[in-house]
């Protein structure tokens, strides 16, 4: 249930009006049998993602002209999500890049893909710890249907099965 209303509540918010006030993140995760890799794609509202780096870096933190700001971000972002198997295997999760995109920020990390996945653990605490409201909507895609986990409050490492 609580899937579903953040789903309807991000499609009803404008991502012109008063969207970056819900502090919300979407990440998706790809099974990408022809790339052989799960890839997964961290989508930022780049006004939160400014905000975040000045309280993480520094007030003189510029996300928009310094690349070592882009990347510091990124490299936060990637310290605070993991993945690991159902039995509890950890997967090692490679920083593939970052990039401004609009009105969004994106985080690319990726890991090989293995066989069977049946169940998958997420821990996904980025921009948590810097806003006690930050919610992160995480879509599994390339499995069958897509399947959801929703982080908020004190959500630490949820699972999906396949």
């Amino acid at each position: 249930m609580k899937t579903w209303l953040f789903a309807c509540l991000l499609v009803l918010v404008s991502p012109f009006g008063q969207a970056h006030q819900l502090k919300a993140a979407i990440t998706t995760v790809l099974f990408n049998e022809r790339s052989g890799s799960i890839e997964i794609m961290h989508r930022f509202y780049l006004h939160d993602t400014e905000h975040a780096v000045e309280s993480l870096l520094s007030h003189n933190a510029d996300i928009f002209n310094n690349p070592a700001d882009r990347a510091s971000f990124a490299n936060y972002v990637s310290k605070r999500v993991e993945l690991k198997t159902g039995a509890g295997r950890v997967l090692p999760l490679n920083l593939v890049g970052a990039e401004i995109d609009g009105q969004f920020f994106w985080v690319y990390q990726e890991t090989p893909l293995f066989s069977p996945i049946t169940e998958l653990k997420m821990r996904h605490n980025a921009l948590r710890d810097v806003w006690s409201e930050q919610v992160n909507l995480v879509n599994f895609e390339g499995k069958g249907k897509v399947r959801s986990l929703h982080f908020d409050g004190n959500d630490d490492w949820l699972s999906v099965m396949f």
